[in-house]
């Protein structure tokens, strides 16, 4: 089966070190991150630890911390880091020529 993708902004509309919010028809929210070095991750917008808006998170490296209480993942994987434990789920998401695009499930 091919993914179908779905353009959600330009990749300049998302702060470097910050998120933006997407809600699609269908979808839980998803929080679309970008790092100072413009890579892009895709992750459900809720913390697995107690439900915070990972989108209003602060973004280091690779990592998103929590807004409510610090609880640290993993952009690549959705992983809590350790010694926190819990899982949020991660999407296909891409730069094409400046622009971000969301696979579509």
């Amino acid at each position: 089966m091919t993914q179908q993708w779905q353009r959600i902004c330009a990749l300049t509309d998302i702060p470097t070190q910050g998120a933006r919010a997407v809600q699609l028809p269908d979808r839980a929210p998803i929080a679309i991150f970008r790092t100072t070095g413009d890579r892009v991750f895709a992750l459900d917008n809720r913390c697995p630890h107690k439900g915070g808006e990972l989108s209003h998170g602060l973004v280091y490296g690779e990592t998103v911390a929590c807004p409510m209480h610090n609880f640290k993942i993993d952009l690549k994987t959705g992983q809590a880091l350790a010694p926190e434990q819990g899982q949020t789920a991660c999407h296909s998401v891409e730069v094409r020529d400046g622009e971000v695009w969301l696979a579509r499930s």
